[in-house]
This record gives structure tokens, C-alpha cells and sequence, in this order.
């Protein structure tokens, strides 16, 4: 009986299961798999476009809510570097073309260093439609930098405090990694390390924890390793995570550290083309400490500074729970100090030294904020984190129209602003003659005051032999 109905029950199964499923034919598989290639081929465009709402308002959400800030960061690395990453898809309008020591960039929008410390995923994020990537900080020897946890997300202000304290792989690894990237065959000389036009690579070089923090030989044996492969060298003297590299911004120790860069700058082999050299400041520097710093720039052959680092300070408009967090902040809050610091130093600096400005700078406003304060071109480093890889393009666009609102042009804005607010040759000079006659050598007062006192002398008695 019980072998009937299982029987019963299987032939039962199979016609129901024969009666749902019809039988293929060529169409219908042909049917399947055009559909199956379309909604393919319309997935990958979607997931490729860095604008989709997938990249902006699900995953980096999705990533902040289910892993710490640290692993959302590598993670994000890790996938620019596998080449599946979003791209901007869109070439970049006219008006934002902008203009540094005489090379054309596409645009002005440029990625801070921070993200990818040690070179993984370039092209990944130059595909994103930056114009300036910067890796690094990348400092001689590997160091692990400071125990986690140490970034930590302000969600609600929109912003970072991060602690890393330059965790890197060291000159090594990130020199083969940029050796790599060099096209078999290479022969335009007069192409930017980024290998694309419109566009520079820049690496910045910081300092090990272990190093005599007066000490200049980490920042000369970067400029000696990553001169011949990079457009930019970023001297970070202004992380607030590494003990005593601040100091490095007082007059004497800036001095030398910038004599001794350039010089190594200079000494890279003929052949060689000569990178660019950036002094990166932090934000936290009252007005004369910055007066200083202008006047040391302005007497070296430094050819830009970058305005400017996280800060120290907490804004009381901080409302997040973990403000209190030790660390650099970044993000929006940031931006009041960095575009303070920033016109101080454009009205104590001649209009050849570009600013490069940095923080938070999160819309296009925002940056052409900074254009009229000065700046040649802005970085962005939090809003990428916050606004997913889509954040280049939609500032670059939102640049592009409020430079149409006002009809002008991003290089116009750059040029009026930079020729109006920077130190002029009067000033200039006056400034010159201050520091020789004030600053650079005291005899020289001494001097002068002998002269004047010389002078009164021969006059009296020239006055008494007319008497006689």
C-alpha cells in the first residue's frame, strides 16, 4: 500500500512540476539570455557611473554603519585599486580649467594626501575625476603609526578625527608601486607622472616616529627617492600626530628644512625632471607665526605651500559624541581655520607662490569660496569618505555653475583674486628692507647708529672751524 503511495506521490510531483515548467526552446533560452546581457550591461553602467545614487546614499552609509572607520577606509581602497571601481564619466567643462606653474589642469579639484597612503589605488582615483591625487604620507622606513583605533566618523558634523600617526609601508614598497605605474613605452618627456593629460601626482613625505624631530634627513632622502617619479613633493611638516613635527614650522627649523629639500631637489640627477616642491602648513598657527612662514617661503626656492592640514581645535558647533576624540579633525568644520590661515599667508606672499587650499571643502561654493581668497586650486579629503566616489564630479559641477551664475571662468576668478590679495612689489620690499635692517642682523642697527652718531659729530665741528 505504502509503495503505492509513494508512487502516487511522485508521479504526482512530476506532473506537477513537468506542468510548470514548460519545456525550453531556442527562443525562449534566446529570450533569457537577452535579458540576462541587458540588465547585466545596465548594472555595470550603473555600478561604473560614480554619480549613481547606489554609490552616494547606500554604500558608504552601509559601510559606516557596519564597519569602523579604519576598515570602511582600507576597504575603499582595496576596490579602487581592483580597477572595478566607479569612474566620472563626463569630460570637464571649459571653465574649470586652472593653471600651475605654467601647466594647463583640467580641473581644480584635487585629492588630499591621507587617503591612499602608500600608492595602492592611483589610477583608481584619478578615474574619479581628481586632477591632484596625493598619496602619503610615506615616510623612509615602515612604521605601523598609532594603535587603533585611531580614525573615528563624526556623522553628525559630517566629519573625521583620525589619529593614524603615518602608518606606511615605507620608501621601498611605495617607490616599486610608482616604478610600476610607468608605461613600457614612454616617449613624451614632457609628460606628468600621472600619465594622463591635465593632470599631476604628487607624493607627500613625512617623517619617522624614531627620527631627531629637529632632524631634516627623512624629508631629503624622500625628495631623493620620489623626485624622478612624481610631478609634486608635499613636505608635511604640520600632522598633528607625529610628536615635535610641528616645531618644524618655527622660523630657524623651517629655514633649514627648506634649504636642505631644495637643495636635494636640485641635485637630482640632469636627466631627471625636477618635481615641484610644497610646504604643507597647519591651520592652528596664529597670524605672526604665519607672517614668518611667508617670509621664509618668499626667501627660498619653494614653489607653493598647501593650506592646510586637520586642526587641533574644536569648534563648539561640534555635536557629535565622539568630538572629545584625540586626534586632527577634518571635514566642515575645518574650513573656517584653513581659509583664515589661507588669506594671511596670500597677502604676506608674492602673487608667483600659488596656495593650495584644503578643508573642508565639500561643494563647489565651497571651493570657489577659496579661489576668491586666493587659492590656485582646493583638495578634498573628508568629503570623499562622506559623499561616496561620486564627490569630485558633483562639486566639479556644482563649481561649473556657480562660475556660470557669475559668468567667469575658474582662471579668471584665480587671477583676480591671487593679483589683488597677494603681497605687492612695494610691500614686498619694504618687508625686505625691514628684515635686514630689523631681523636678519642686529650689527647692522649697530652700524647705522654709528653712522648717524658719525654723521652729528663731523657736523659739529664743522660747525665750530666756520665758527673760528
Amino acid at each position: 500500500m505504502f509503495r503505492h503511495q509513494r508512487g502516487f506521490r511522485s508521479a504526482l510531483g512530476r506532473g506537477i512540476f513537468t506542468r510548470a515548467s514548460p519545456p525550453r526552446t531556442p527562443v525562449r533560452n534566446a529570450l533569457y539570455g537577452t535579458i540576462f546581457v541587458l540588465s547585466s550591461g545596465l548594472f555595470a553602467i550603473y555600478w561604473l557611473d560614480a554619480r549613481s545614487a547606489i554609490h552616494r546614499y547606500a554604500i558608504p552609509p552601509l559601510l559606516r554603519a557596519t564597519l569602523d572607520a579604519e576598515t570602511s577606509h582600507k576597504a575603499a581602497v582595496k576596490v579602487l585599486k581592483s580597477g572595478l571601481a566607479p569612474r566620472d564619466p563626463i569630460q570637464d567643462v571649459q571653465s574649470l580649467k586652472a593653471e600651475l606653474w605654467g601647466q594647463e589642469i583640467a580641473n581644480p579639484v584635487g585629492l588630499a594626501a591621507g587617503f591612499d597612503k602608500n600608492g595602492e589605488a592611483i589610477d583608481g582615483l584619478f578615474n574619479l575625476g581628481f586632477s591632484w591625487v596625493e598619496i602619503g604620507s610615506v615616510t623612509p622606513k615602515p612604521q605601523p603609526g598609532n594603535p587603533r583605533p585611531r580614525v573615528f566618523h563624526l556623522p553628525a558634523d559630517s566629519s573625521v578625527i583620525n589619529r593614524y600617526g603615518f602608518p606606511s609601508d615605507g620608501h621601498t614598497a611605495v617607490l616599486s608601486r610608482l616604478r610600476s605605474r610607468i608605461p613600457r613605452f614612454n616617449s613624451d618627456e614632457s609628460e606628468s607622472a600621472a600619465f594622463r593629460p591635465g593632470a599631476v601626482l604628487a607624493v607627500n613625505l613625512g617623517k619617522n616616529k624614531e627620527s631627531p624631530p629637529e632632524s631634516v634627513d627623512d624629508f631629503v632622502a624622500g625628495v631623493r627617492s620620489f623626485g624622478p617619479y612624481s610631478d609634486i613633493l608635499v613636505v608635511n611638516v604640520s600632522s598633528p600626530n607625529t610628536p615635535g613635527l610641528r616645531g618644524l614650522q618655527h622660523r630657524d627649523l623651517l629655514e633649514t628644512l627648506l634649504a636642505g629639500v631644495t637643495r636635494a631637489r636640485d641635485e637630482l640627477p640632469a636627466a631627471t625632471k625636477k618635481p615641484k616642491l610644497v610646504l604643507k602648513i597647519a591651520p592652528d598657527l596664529n597670524e605672526s607665526q604665519l607672517v614668518e612662514i611667508a617670509e621664509v617661503v618668499a626667501n627660498s626656492k619653494l614653489d607653493g605651500v598647501i593650506v592646510s592640514n586637520t586642526t587641533i581645535q574644536r569648534p563648539s558647533s561640534l555635536i557629535d559624541a565622539n568630538k572629545s576624540e584625540t586626534g586632527g579633525l577634518s571635514g566642515p568644520p575645518l574650513k573656517q581655520f584653513s581659509l583664515a590661515a589661507l588669506r594671511t599667508l596670500r597677502k604676506n606672499l608674492p602673487s608667483h607662490i600659488p596656495l593650495i587650499g584644503c578643508g573642508g571643502i565639500s561643494t563647489g561654493a565651497d571651493a570657489l569660496e577659496y579661489a576668491k581668497a586666493g587659492a590656485s586650486l582646493v583638495q578634498v579629503y573628508t568629503a570623499l569618505g562622506y559623499d561616496g566616489p561620486g564627490a569630485c564630479r558633483r562639486i566639479k559641477d556644482q563649481l561649473a555653475e556657480e562660475l556660470e551664475k557669475e559668468g567667469t571662468t575658474w582662471a579668471e576668478v584665480v587671477k583676480r583674486s591671487v593679483s589683488e590679495l597677494s603681497l605687492k612689489g612695494d610691500a614686498q620690499l619694504q618687508k625686505v628692507e625691514k628684515q635686514l635692517t630689523d631681523d636678519a642682523n642686529p650689527s647692522v642697527n649697530q652700524l647705522i647708529a654709528e653712522a648717524e652718531e658719525l654723521k652729528r659729530l663731523l657736523d659739529h665741528l664743522g660747525e665750530k672751524v666756520e665758527v673760528q
